[in-house]
């Protein structure tokens, strides 16, 4: 199992090189303020009220980057520097965010796959992590530990493959409407689209590690059955 955890310890790595990134990239064009003022809440405001979404509750929640929607109770959760933030990247967030809402509206297929996977991979991530701390002791004395640990893994692998066009199709539907609706300056517009690639390579990222995992597993299983 060695070279399991040397695969997540280098992908950790890369991931946290892309997070200081991204955190980089968001403090930049944090200090770029809209030329119209506009909030994230108020932009979040807008974008919904554009899409004929009015049962969507805008709310505010600690820390950073911490943005997300909700499909369960229908909010859009916003960190408090986006939240309050009158600049390029609160309107970015905010607008990524709002594409979730606007997904679920239309019934975007990938955006309710995922959600349904949720009970699925959590159950997976916590059997995975069972047989992790168990593995090295026992796996060679149980092989059909690994044989789960596949399947857990692969669950986790599909859940990030099903996240990536559920990302990044929020962030086009938000980059569309922040263009088509005049939100943003053309300067402000490319400030938008930076932060959010940076934003989808943390999904990328992890997509990445969970595919080496995975075809690592199958490859240490096939080599046992041999």
């Amino acid at each position: 199992m060695g070279a399991f955890y040397l695969i997540g310890i280098v992908f950790a790595v890369v991931g946290w090189l892309v997070q200081s990134r991204l955190k980089s990239k968001f403090q930049h064009y944090s200090k770029i303020t809209l030329l119209n003022n506009m909030s994230g809440k108020e932009v979040a405001e807008k974008m919904l009220q554009d899409h004929g979404i009015y049962d969507v509750k805008i709310i505010s929640v600690d820390g950073q980057l911490s943005d997300h929607y909700n499909p369960v109770n229908k909010t859009v959760n916003l960190s408090r520097d986006v939240y309050h933030g009158r600049s390029a990247a609160a309107a970015a967030v905010a607008a990524h965010e709002c594409g979730h809402a606007v997904q679920h509206q239309v019934a975007y297929p990938m955006l309710g796959f995922r959600s349904a996977m949720v009970p699925i991979v959590n159950l997976a991530g916590t059997v995975f992590m069972w047989i992790l701390m168990a593995g090295i002791f026992l796996m060679s004395r149980f092989p059909g530990l690994l044989l789960i640990a596949i399947i857990a893994q692969a669950a986790i692998t599909l859940f990030a493959l099903i996240t990536l066009p559920v990302e990044f199709d929020a962030s086009k539907r938000a980059l569309q409407w922040l263009t088509s609706s005049g939100t943003l300056a053309m300067k402000e517009q490319e400030a938008a689209k930076d932060a959010l690639w940076w934003a989808a390579m943390t999904y990328v990222v992890t997509a990445l590690a969970a595919i080496t995992q995975l075809v690592y597993l199958i490859s240490r299983y096939s080599g046992r059955r041999n």
